[in-house]
């Protein structure tokens, strides 16, 4: 019997042909690689150099291409309809590479006429022009070391730091925003120099409204035009694995933009989005919701996905919206929305198309990982999808972010009062493979900037930041920080302006930059902190109850015995002196961070580098060490390799 992936790797075997076997995945709901098959595909006809488009436009009287080449006039390069499939196909001869071109649509709808960008279009022009690219893929890639490494592990048990960019305010030149080749090389030295192990680039894919920040897609396999062309984010990805950084792209499957040139309303009919707005609008954004139980929009989402990652070699897809997408009432009042079969409130095909989105990317490239922005409790995101889960390899743990700002805009007067905000999630932290985000959602629209939302005067206000980053590393969970947090600006994201780089010229902003440099490094370093960061036995409470004293302190253990960690928080502005704390062995423990010290800007108080631990009976351990604990600051201790005897 032929499996599902020999079929498809089959259909996709000539780039441009499109044969029955690729109809029958097309209208199966199946087909992966449509990016070969649909769009403007360059190819030679009877010696005859041209393109063959191709489009799917099931309710069209007829299609014809428009463009430079016959003076953008209907009917002049006709498509011919492939029948029930619902796809027209022509070739256009002496059609090159850069030609601009959109296709006119006859419906056979109420005489409506539109001309419509290429939903597979590999380019697009610059906003706010909106034509379609021919244009081809060629690149010669030079990442092959860092591909195969990465096929021969997986994500749960390496450290995974993610640092999260928007390209257009990242940094500028004046007004003017770089390019992708502009970037390339401070996007390097940057992430190197504070260790980050992956960019996460917020939206690339073609979207008209800047604002959006590129959530409101309109082209799912065109690089926009914006910072340069395709082969200029390649040189992008390319450059960052050689330079041994990962690369995810934030990818939008959950709604799209109603502009007249993109996917709305496509061929006079509601397409590829529902025709009833109860289930096909979206009331907070404005935007189309794609109609997950069409099977030809379904190889439209599974190919845009495929492409990133076989095209573009990504190492991921963040998929935004995803609670969106998974309830029927989410952003709606009663009576807004229709319930699904079973009378509920669940999008069931929305939850098929997510399962079938994990098994296509994990059954062809088992190392890329996706991560989910799921904001509420639906259970087993990342489970597997044989045993009912959506099969995503991580999910943001938004409740984190929430709860743990929220406590440290508290005064540490009544911090006690609020303690469960700092453990509350050690009863469910098991329950995902969870990402620690910091991300952009939470220092723009009013909300302030990190620094703003921690309590006291400035310098409390820059101590709790370094404690709220060293709380993010010492949990288990992947990490991610939105770009210019490393920073500590003073001023909310705007993403019409560069970040401000002249703050690494003052001391206090450089040292917040410095601490979250050191904190990557440990947090690569360290086994115990990143390789058991989804499994229970990697974390142990020494003292989750001490709220009077706002003190928090538990182990990370990495696979290997050896491989431990203590880390103990104070969270008022009162230094603690002769803490005892249990610990898991004896001999001599190295304090290897204080977010207190004074090259960070702390106090420079602590326990002079290293204690040595006793065996006095702490915490229900028999070992235990004696510490000088740091006002508003997180210690790192590690024992002294190949000393001391194993407690409990």
């Amino acid at each position: 019997m032929t499996s599902r992936h020999d079929r498809d790797a089959a259909a996709s075997a000539s780039a441009a042909s499109l044969g029955p076997l690729d109809i029958h995945l097309f209208r199966e709901g199946t087909h992966a690689r449509l990016y070969d098959k649909l769009g403007a595909q360059c190819v030679e006809q009877d010696g005859t150099p041209g393109v063959t488009f191709t489009v799917w436009a099931p309710n069209a009287a007829s299609v014809s291409v428009i463009g430079d080449f016959n003076d953008w006039t209907p009917g002049q390069s006709p498509l011919e309809s492939m029948g029930e499939v619902g796809l027209w196909r022509g070739f256009v001869p002496e059609v090159a590479v850069g030609a601009r071109y959109k296709y006119h649509i006859a419906s056979t709808v109420n005489g409506y006429r539109v001309d419509k960008a290429d939903p597979f279009a590999l380019r697009s022009e610059a906003a706010p022009a909106t034509a379609s690219i021919v244009w081809n893929l060629d690149y010669t890639w030079g990442d092959e070391e860092w591909v195969k490494e990465r096929n021969r592990s997986t994500a749960h048990g390496r450290p995974f730091s993610i640092y999260e960019v928007h390209l257009g305010s990242w940094r500028r030149d004046g007004d003017r925003m770089l390019s992708f080749r502009e970037l390339t090389p401070l996007l390097i030295e940057h992430a190197k120099r504070v260790g980050f192990t992956h960019i996460e680039l917020m939206p690339i894919t073609e979207h008209p409204f800047y604002g959006s920040w590129g959530y409101e897609t309109t082209g799912y396999f065109a690089t926009t035009s914006r910072y340069g062309t395709p082969q200029d984010l390649m040189f992008l990805i390319d450059s960052l694995h050689q330079a041994g950084v990962g690369v995810i792209l934030d990818w939008v499957p959950a709604h799209f933009p109603t502009d007249e040139h993109g996917l709305g309303f496509f061929d006079g009919t509601h397409l590829y989005e529902h025709a009833d707005p109860k289930q096909g609008f979206h009331p907070e954004w404005n935007t189309a919701i794609f109609n997950y139980g069409r099977n030809e929009v379904r190889s439209f989402l599974l190919s845009s996905a495929l492409f990133w990652i076989e095209k573009f070699h990504v190492d991921g897809l963040r998929v935004d919206g995803v609670a969106s997408m998974l309830y029927l009432d989410y952003g709606r009042k009663e009576g807004e929305w229709i319930a699904n079969e079973h009378g509920g409130r669940e999008n069931l095909q929305a939850v098929a198309f997510l399962k079938q989105l994990n098994e296509v990317i994990a059954s062809r490239s088992p190392s890329i990982v996706t991560i989910a922005e799921e904001s509420t409790s639906w259970p087993h995101v990342t489970g597997h999808t044989d045993t009912g889960g959506l099969g995503f390899t991580m999910k943001w743990d938004l409740g984190w972010m929430h709860d743990t700002l929220e406590y440290l805009g508290r005064d540490p007067v009544v911090r006690k009062y609020h303690h469960n905000q700092l453990t509350f999630r050690g009863m469910y932290a098991w329950s995902e493979a969870f990402v620690r985000p910091l991300s952009h959602d939470e220092v723009v629209h009013g909300k302030g900037t990190l620094l703003d939302k921690m309590w006291g005067d400035e310098w409390q206000r820059y101590a709790n930041l370094r404690l709220l980053l060293a709380y993010m590393f010492a949990q288990p969970g992947k990490k991610l920080l939105f770009m210019g947090s490393e920073l500590a600006p003073l001023t909310e994201w705007n993403h019409d302006v560069g970040l401000n780089w002249g703050l690494r010229d003052d001391l206090k902003h450089r040292q917040v930059e410095l601490l979250t440099g050191e904190l990557n490094r440990l947090y690569r370093s360290e086994p115990s902190l990143h390789e058991l960061d989804f499994d229970p036995s990697g974390f142990v409470w020494i003292e989750a109850n001490d709220g009077d004293r706002s003190i928090v302190s538990f182990v990370r253990r990495g696979r290997d015995a050896k491989d431990t960690m203590a880390i103990v928080f104070n969270f008022t502005p009162v230094p603690r002196d002769n803490l005892r704390i249990g610990v898991p062995f004896g001999g001599h423990w190295d304090e290897i961070l204080n977010t207190d010290a004074l090259e960070l800007g702390g106090s420079g108080r602590g326990s002079l580098g290293s204690v040595e631990a006793a065996p006095v009976r702490s915490h229900g351990r028999e070992w235990s060490v004696n510490l000088e604990l740091p006002p508003l600051a997180a210690i790192f201790l590690r024992p002294r390799p190949k000393k001391g005897e194993t407690g409990q």
